[in-house]
């Protein structure tokens, strides 16, 4: 199973992705986290143009399917502003997009990605506008079955 956070910076995809790993460990489950800015710190892709963007999330998407494979729980938080790269994964892989956004000021509008295509279709709306972390949490976990723990 994939978790795959998406949304502009300083929303709270990560915040949330954080708090979804705890309840799953909770729960019982070992997840692993993909971030896009531990992934670009690893690969020192600081390229944030389109190609660079890309690059990101094509190998964010590739660690995300090699662990679902390995039947582990992957959850990633990554901008990932573009739709049909978002949409390749979720046609070979199991993904809980999860659309994290909110009208609140936070302090990162500045690396907002101005060519962000938001999901259409077949994705959780999460608002985190004046919300509880918990309560955002409960929403994504409310729209998913689990796998059984091994």
């Amino acid at each position: 199973m994939i978790f795959w956070f998406t949304g502009q910076p300083g929303h709270g995809k990560t915040t949330l992705a954080l708090a979804l790993i705890e309840r799953l460990k909770a729960a019982g489950h070992e997840p692993f986290h993909v971030d896009g800015d531990d992934l670009r710190s690893l690969t020192s892709n600081a390229d944030y143009s389109r190609a660079g963007r890309e690059a990101n999330i094509r190998r964010a998407q590739t660690i995300a399917h090699y662990l679902h494979n390995k039947g582990q729980i992957a959850v990633v938080s990554l901008v990932a502003p573009y739709r049909a790269i978002r949409e390749e994964l979720k046609a070979v892989a199991p993904v809980t997009e999860v659309y994290v956004h909110t009208s609140e000021v936070r302090g990162r509008e500045d690396k907002a990605a101005k060519d962000y295509e938001a999901p259409v279709a077949d994705f959780i709306d999460i608002d985190t506008t004046d919300r509880d972390i918990a309560a955002c949490v409960d929403d994504v976990l409310e729209r998913v079955q689990l796998p059984h723990r091994s």
